[in-house]
């Protein structure tokens, strides 16, 4: 995937999220950093309203990949960074944020919060992330 593609991509995607958000629960996303602990209402708010269908394969590939898109798009705003496609596993290829010496796979901590364990917080992740790259 060309970088150009990738940027295009992961834009639309957090547009997508930001849609998403208004037509389903009414919340508002403006891209600011104080929206990203909204991400982590949302993420249980689709657990909760749609109960296993959130959790379906296709569902939740579509919730951590609009939603990571969109708190990389928030985090580039605020300190830069580039859209990279790992391809490392072929098998598994995944999208990450890098930002200096440092990658972020926001889609991966949405991941964590929506399937596994709904005490990690997005919001902590992206602090730290910011905290990283702003000393």
């Amino acid at each position: 995937m060309k970088q150009q593609e990738l940027e295009t991509l992961m834009t639309e995607s957090a547009q997508d999220a930001v849609g998403t958000s208004h037509e389903i629960f009414q919340i508002e996303l403006d891209y600011s950093a104080d929206s990203i602990a909204l991400v982590d209402d949302l993420l249980l708010a689709f657990v909760a309203q749609y109960h296993d269908q959130a959790l379906e394969d296709e569902a939740v590939f579509t919730l951590c990949n609009i939603y990571g898109a969109y708190i990389g798009e928030v985090m580039r705003a605020l300190v830069g960074g580039q859209w990279r496609y790992d391809t490392s596993d072929e098998s598994a290829p995944f999208v990450v944020l890098d930002v200096g010496e440092y990658s972020y796979a926001f889609a991966g901590i949405c991941y964590e919060r929506l399937v596994n364990d709904s005490a990690v917080s997005v919001k902590a992740y992206f602090d730290q992330a910011i905290a990283n790259n702003t000393q």
